[in-house]
């Protein structure tokens, strides 16, 4: 049995494992960094930026709980400047699931198109789809997703899959089976209720890039999906 961490400030004083788990993960913003942490370490002022709505001060203090109560560990580098970085721990990592449940039901009842300034980070759906669990007879692969956006760097997500599940990487995959590439705009419209993939190009094996992205949240789309940009 994993060792108990501290209580807390203002824990919900029942003795249930559901009010425990929520002493540990259901302050806000919790959820959302484990979520923001489920392709690897990253950095205080990374994750500032995949957080626009957090203060400085409530990051800090949140990480620093998070570490306190086991949930993260915190790498201090001996560099100029200094640098430190966040990764979350099995116990941490076993809530992974949780986090691809919510994001299930967020999609059948609280999902719609972006609100007026509500952020968009495409890559927000894919770390969140790292917890959910595939179908059984989902194929086996590596797929990589390619972000690009006017005026910034184009961005990588790399969704490797085995054994039903899947895990992430920020990064390219030289050894990657299918490809789908699009701008912000065509992957806002393939995520999107009612939406259509038909600006994506896929590449490579569509099967799997496509039980992929039905897992990610895509719904109502198929392998069928006439619109789709074969290369």
């Amino acid at each position: 049995m994993p060792s108990v961490p501290p209580p807390k400030r203002h824990p919900y004083n029942q003795w249930s494992p559901d009010a425990r788990a929520l002493d540990l993960v259901g302050d806000k913003w919790t959820l959302l960094i484990i979520r923001d942490l489920a392709a690897g370490p990253r950095r205080f002022v990374e994750l500032q930026r995949v957080l626009p709505g957090i203060s400085t001060e409530q990051l800090r203090s949140r990480l620093n709980r998070m570490v306190a109560d086991g949930l993260l560990t915190r790498q201090r580098y001996r560099e100029v400047p200094p640098r430190v970085d966040y990764e979350l721990t099995e116990r941490a990592r076993e809530v992974l699931p949780v986090v691809g449940a919510l994001a299930t039901w967020g999609y059948a009842w609280a999902w719609g198109p972006p609100r007026p300034g509500e952020a968009v980070d495409i890559g927000a759906i894919f770390r969140a789809a790292a917890g959910i669990p595939l179908n059984g007879r989902a194929p086996s692969g590596v797929v990589e997703f390619t972000v690009s956006s006017r005026g910034r760097p184009e961005k990588v997500y790399t969704m490797r899959v085995s054994r039903g599940r899947m895990t992430i990487e920020e990064q390219p995959a030289p050894d990657a089976d299918a490809r789908v590439s699009g701008d912000e705009r065509a992957w806002i419209e393939a995520f999107s209720p009612g939406g259509s993939r038909s600006s994506l190009t896929f590449e490579g094996d569509e099967r799997l890039a496509t039980a992929v992205l039905d897992t990610c949240g895509a719904v109502g789309q198929t392998a069928a999906d006439a619109d789709a940009v074969a290369v």
